[in-house]
């Protein structure tokens, strides 16, 4: 069972991880955003958040792929609430 942090967006945040995690490809905003009927600008503010809990990497400008992380959460392997931002 998965374990959402207070501060992950639901259900957003998770099908941004599970379209990362099923495609197995660095993905861009618009792409992922295409697939889970969401604009490349909610996915891109998403993703900035995920980069920054470390659930997923910023490849390079505009690519994006799932961290070990993001693949232990959607495992339910990881309780999101103990994750710190990498920032802080």
């Amino acid at each position: 069972m998965r374990k959402p942090g207070e501060w992950m967006q639901l259900p957003t945040d998770e099908r941004i991880l599970e379209v990362l995690h099923s495609s197995g490809l660095t993905l861009s905003p618009a792409v992922i955003g295409k697939n889970i009927d969401k604009s490349r600008e909610q996915v891109n503010r998403r993703l900035s958040v995920l980069v920054d809990y470390e659930l997923v990497t910023r490849v390079e400008r505009g690519y994006y792929e799932i961290d070990d992380l993001g693949v232990a959460y959607l495992e339910g392997q990881l309780d999101a609430d103990d994750l710190e931002p990498a920032d802080e």
